[in-house]
């Protein structure tokens, strides 16, 4: 909860009060980038003894029934991602302009950094305990959208294994994107800075960049 006006920490604090076993918020006075909030999140999670963890929106524009089959993934995978570019995934309800940007940033992020991840941007992820402690040592500071980019990349520069697993994005009924020029611009020079950060990596650990990621084409 980042000190939004529109009453979510009030309802998200009510929930907790019902179940205080299973459901934490943590509120953050300021707003501080969309990176430092997953980070914090991270750690909490960590904190309070989480073996696999999950983000995601809150705003059901990512599908809740899909996370059993995302964790029954990471059985076999270090990390799991919700696709929207891969056979079966995709959009709905964009305008012709968001599904430019969009599919033009991934396109443009898979080249720089020679990834064949087909959905870098996305925000549906779960992970193993392991990997997260891992993305908490990278040197991470993106405070809008290409923190995604650079989670994903520096996991997979690690080695860890990865599946892509296709999910229609719905847009939000409510609210706005928070997109915006200065975050397009971020993600346009980061992702040349990761490229270097991860050749760095590449040279330090001996290990392959980038394999490809396992893909899930249908859902059961």
């Amino acid at each position: 909860y980042d000190n939004s006006p529109d009453g979510t920490g009030k309802l998200a604090d009510q929930l907790a009060q019902q179940k205080p076993q299973s459901i934490h918020v943590m509120h953050r006075q300021n707003k501080q980038g969309l990176g430092k909030a997953y980070l914090e999140g991270f750690r909490k999670a960590l904190d309070l003894g989480a073996d696999l963890i999950v983000q995601m929106d809150c705003d059901f524009s990512h599908p809740v029934e899909l996370i059993p089959l995302m964790i029954d993934s990471l059985q076999k995978n270090d990390f799991v991602l919700g696709s929207r570019y891969i056979k079966n995934g995709g959009t709905e309800n964009w305008g012709l302009v968001r599904q430019m940007i969009s599919r033009g940033g991934n396109f443009y992020a898979r080249q720089v950094l020679g990834s064949p991840i087909k959905d870098l941007t996305g925000g549906f992820k779960a992970f193993r305990k392991k990997v997260i402690e891992f993305i908490l040592t990278c040197p991470l500071d993106s405070s809008g959208y290409s923190f995604q980019i650079e989670t994903t990349c520096f996991a997979k520069a690690a080695g860890f294994s990865c599946q892509e697993i296709p999910f229609i994005f719905k847009d939000r009924v409510l609210g706005e994107s928070k997109m915006s020029k200065d975050i397009i611009l971020e993600a346009f020079l980061k992702t040349w800075k990761l490229r270097s950060q991860i050749k760095k990596m590449k040279k330090k650990t001996e290990l392959n960049t980038f394999s490809d990621p396992e893909i899930v084409l249908e859902q059961n």
